[in-house]
């Protein structure tokens, strides 16, 4: 098991990571500095840090969380060792049983996928829809998810290396970046594919909890998980 300060220290090294990422970027208002919200569940708060170096998904994240956008909306599709994802507008006060996922604010997002954010656990990152239909892989303007995946071994992230190199042939998992999805685990599968503008600093046994939950079919929670979110000035 995990301790306390083990957590903390990944959390710090992915922190520090996205930053450093932010810091070298040059579309990036740096005046502007990290910022952070709270994810406001019924199961506890979660704090995230939003990347610099994704400014458009953190601007319109932050905008919409001010406006009150998600304020009682749902994690309307669980899935236990993948991912938690809310965000649909529809969630909110949807009957039980209804299939959820369609909604958002009538807009998307340009993609900002980055090869040094990855899908550790605890990464935010911005829905959307597949390739088939959107090959420009831009995002949802609302809908998001949040890790949780699983751990790896040291043969399974080479073999995701190899098969991301297949697209982007400079891509390496750093040595922090495999101790995070040695140690803390993630969904590696996933990286530079979508684009991931977050972390979860606080609250990643959250994440766990929501991804406990019973299901129906279709992944949404038989009894509602919602969410609000804070803006932390």
């Amino acid at each position: 098991m995990l301790t306390r300060t083990f957590l903390f220290q990944i959390a710090f090294v992915v922190t520090s990571f996205f930053m450093l990422s932010a810091s070298g970027c040059d579309n990036v208002a740096s005046s502007k500095g990290p910022k952070k919200v709270v994810i406001h569940t019924d199961f506890g708060d979660m704090v995230v840090l939003l990347s610099d170096s994704t400014p458009q998904h953190r601007d319109n994240f932050i905008k919409l969380a001010e406006e009150g956008f998600y304020d009682g909306l749902l994690f309307h599709r669980v899935m236990s060792d993948f991912m938690i994802q809310g965000g649909d507008p529809k969630s909110k006060g949807a009957e039980k049983g209804v299939r959820l996922g369609s909604g958002g604010p009538g807009y998307t997002i340009p993609n900002e996928m980055r090869s040094d954010h990855l899908h550790v656990k605890g990464a935010l990152a911005a829905a959307r829809q597949p390739d088939s239909v959107n090959p420009d892989r831009n995002s949802s303007g609302s809908q998001f998810y949040i890790v949780q995946g699983g751990k790896y071994k040291e043969g399974e992230l080479k073999s995701f290396e190899m098969r991301h190199q297949a697209t982007n042939p400079d891509f390496r998992y750093s040595d922090k970046m495999k101790t995070a999805y040695l140690e803390l685990g993630g969904y590696a599968p996933l990286d530079l594919n979508y684009t991931v503008f977050g972390y979860v600093i606080e609250g990643l046994d959250i994440i766990d909890s929501i991804a406990a939950v019973k299901t129906d079919r279709s992944d949404r929670p038989l009894e509602d998980v919602k969410f609000s979110i804070e803006v932390i000035k």
